[in-house]
């Protein structure tokens, strides 16, 4: 029971530090501009700091993930929650994008810490599985942001509240249930001692070879990152401004957590595509999705429709990027998964601040279609081949800080 438990609450944490913490922005934005007089330009500033700051929460959870993940764990609940108490107080712009930016530094340091506290407390034979579900919690944490929404908006400082009270939460119960932690450097202990025996099995430091071949890949999750960020962002806020009333914007909120949950579902056939037409048919449902919002916000029944196809494709493209980077080295597909979700959050820090201007300058529709160009490019971006897997090497292996 306790393995399970540790899932379950793990899945939550991820579900609240993304969920109903870093993506509920977005959410909850056309309420905040009302009150506090947020320009778009200055929304997408604040979107593109706090895509800046979750990048340094995820590097610095990959260094120290293997030796200190309960410190990360409590790092992530208290910016989630601090973050989200401060968005809920805010007096002004200032404090509440401080806020907004310090918030979302708690799904960057959660993730890795999670990986860590899974390892070290589900069977071996059920970790992959157990990291697949942790994993997934956004989409369920979407929905259960749109929920809040539909309940407590306009009062949009209630919904920061719900947020970090939900973080605390979470992340007390996972701290209760990481039963096999004695102490955060055990794992590491344990690895000193053990290193002349496992040599032959620590995977090597990423080589020349290894950084080209993930060219490719590096620049399309760039574009997605980029083109994404204006739905992230923007995408309710859209709705509004084409007379879509506060329940609509919501529930089309809801259908990109519905859909980025519904990836379960499709994982079998996304694999027997293998990782490019994976990536191609996903990214092309993200393209789809951000221009049928850009070109007819305002039909109810296309909004709820390109929500949910977006936030399948964004969800199953994060995937594809897992096998991708897997397909061109298995044993460093850790280390190469941080490096693309960086760069994808990297791309919408980008995203995030051009898009906030271009609404300013061209309005949300032609936001929304040149966003739909610019992930349409990550596509164009695959054409490019730069080679295959990297070959195996032959001299002894480097030792390096776990992988994330």
């Amino acid at each position: 029971m306790h393995p399970t438990a540790l899932v379950v609450v793990g899945t939550a944490l991820i579900a609240v530090t993304y969920g109903l913490v870093r993506l509920a922005y977005g959410l909850v934005l056309p309420d905040v501009q009302a009150d506090l007089g947020l320009s778009a330009s200055t929304a997408g500033g604040i979107a593109s700091g706090a895509s800046l700051l979750y990048c340094v929460g995820a590097v610095v959870g990959f260094v120290q993930a293997a030796r200190h993940p309960r410190a990360l764990v409590v790092a992530a609940t208290l910016t989630a929650a601090v973050g989200s108490v401060g968005m809920a107080l805010a007096p002004d712009a200032g404090v509440f994008g401080a806020a907004a930016v310090l918030g979302s530094a708690g799904a960057g340091l959660a993730s890795p810490a999670l990986v860590q506290v899974v390892m070290r407390n589900v069977a071996q034979a059920g970790v992959s599985r157990a990291q697949t579900i942790v994993n997934s919690g956004t989409g369920p944490g979407l929905v259960a942001a749109g929920l809040v929404a539909l309940v407590v908006l306009p009062d949009w400082r209630a919904a920061w509240l719900v947020a970090a009270g939900s973080a605390v939460l979470a992340g007390a119960a996972v701290l209760l249930l990481d039963a096999n932690a004695d102490t955060d450097t055990h794992d590491t202990d344990t690895d000193t001692d053990t290193t002349e025996h496992d040599t032959d099995t620590t995977p090597h430091r990423p080589t020349r070879p290894w950084f080209r071949r993930h060219t490719t890949p590096l620049v399309a999750a760039g574009l997605l990152g980029a083109g994404s960020a204006a739905v992230w962002n923007a995408g309710r806020a859209a709705l509004v401004a084409a007379g879509a009333d506060r329940t609509t914007s919501i529930v089309a909120w809801i259908a990109i957590g519905v859909g980025g949950a519904a990836v379960v579902l499709t994982a079998r056939w996304l694999a027997d595509l293998g990782h490019r037409r994976a990536w191609a048919v996903t990214v092309t449902a993200v393209a789809i999705g951000t221009l049928a919002l850009g070109l007819a916000p305002g039909q109810v029944v296309v909004a709820l429709v390109a929500c949910a196809v977006f936030g399948w494709g964004y969800t199953a493209a994060t995937g594809a990027l897992l096998t991708w980077t897997a397909a061109i080295d298995a044993e460093r597909a850790p280390a190469g998964a941080s490096m693309l979700f960086v760069v994808l959050v990297l791309g919408q820090a980008v995203g995030g601040a051009v898009a906030g201007s271009a609404v300013d300058a061209v309005g949300y529709g032609a936001t929304l279609m040149g966003a739909a160009v610019v992930t349409a490019l990550a596509v164009v971006a695959t054409t490019h081949r730069t080679g295959g897997s990297v070959p195996a090497r032959t001299e002894p292996p480097v030792r390096h800080g776990a992988g994330w």
